[in-house]
């Protein structure tokens, strides 16, 4: 298992789930919810800053099948101008199948409100990622994803 934090992005057309591991690459915690839109990058770039991640790890949303429909491309996009901000951090793409359903399901067992399930659900989502991406990498010994 490589060592070092990693921050995991999930990318949506309202809002952005992020979501960090611990330096050890063992745990993945929710970090916050960033509003998409035009401050968007410059909100990413500085928590990138801030949490010096030896990679990011965004979500690539595949469809059931496998395949990339335009919902991947956009993220493939917004991915490679987030590479150029946070240079020389690395990108991953992980497949995030599932889930936002898994955040979901976790969250409608606590105790949380409607309002306040849907101002989180992205974090937990990247969270999901996140914890996936670490858990693939220590059981299977390889990286996990794509790399940018």
């Amino acid at each position: 298992m490589r060592q070092g934090r990693r921050i995991a992005i999930d990318v949506g057309d309202v809002r952005i789930g992020v979501a960090v591991s611990d330096p050890a690459g063992m745990i993945a915690t929710p970090v916050e919810t960033v509003a998409a839109g035009k401050q968007a990058m410059d909100r990413l770039a500085a928590i990138v800053a801030e949490f010096e991640p030896v990679e990011c790890v965004v979500g690539l949303p595949l469809s059931l099948s496998g395949r990339e429909g335009p919902a991947a491309v956009k993220v493939r996009v917004f991915a490679g101008q987030l590479a150029e901000r946070i240079s020389p951090v690395p990108i991953r793409l992980f497949d995030e199948r599932m889930s936002t359903i898994t955040a979901d399901s976790l969250l409608r067992h606590s105790a949380k409100s409607r309002a306040k399930k849907r101002s989180v659900i992205d974090q937990a989502a990247a969270t999901v990622i996140l914890q996936t991406a670490l858990d693939t990498e220590r059981t299977s010994g390889s990286v996990p994803g794509e790399t940018l």
